[in-house]
């Protein structure tokens, strides 16, 4: 009997880009979408909502200025877990010297996507 893999080194995800920060899939079902995400140093993810559901940053590396909407910005670092429940704000600029690097759970998979203020 073969069994499914269940463990995703973050390492083998991670995808650098010079242009936009790259949304790196890991794995996509009903139930969520799980990427990794690369930011280098001065690379913003934009502010946008989950109007269907709730996004989980695991922050590995880097630093950066989250934001949660109505102007609020806090500072999100390695080790940090931020969560936007159904429909909140949120995004990224990457601060500090190092690349940003986290993962992401969004759940259910459809949460959607729409832009937002910061």
């Amino acid at each position: 009997m073969k069994t499914e893999s269940r463990i995703f080194p973050v390492a083998e995800y991670i995808r650098p880009s010079n242009g936009e920060p790259i949304r790196s899939v890991v794995m996509e079902t009903n139930d969520s979408a799980v990427v990794v995400w690369h930011a280098h140093p001065g690379q913003e993810i934009a502010a946008h909502v989950h109007p269907h559901g709730q996004d989980t940053w695991t922050v590995i590396s880097g630093e950066a200025e989250y934001y949660q909407g109505d102007g609020i910005v806090t500072l999100l670092k390695a080790g940090d877990i931020a969560i936007a429940k159904l429909g909140q704000v949120h995004g990224a600029m990457n601060s500090g010297p190092v690349p940003f690097i986290f993962v992401s759970v969004v759940a259910p998979g459809n949460a959607g996507f729409a832009l937002s203020e910061k």
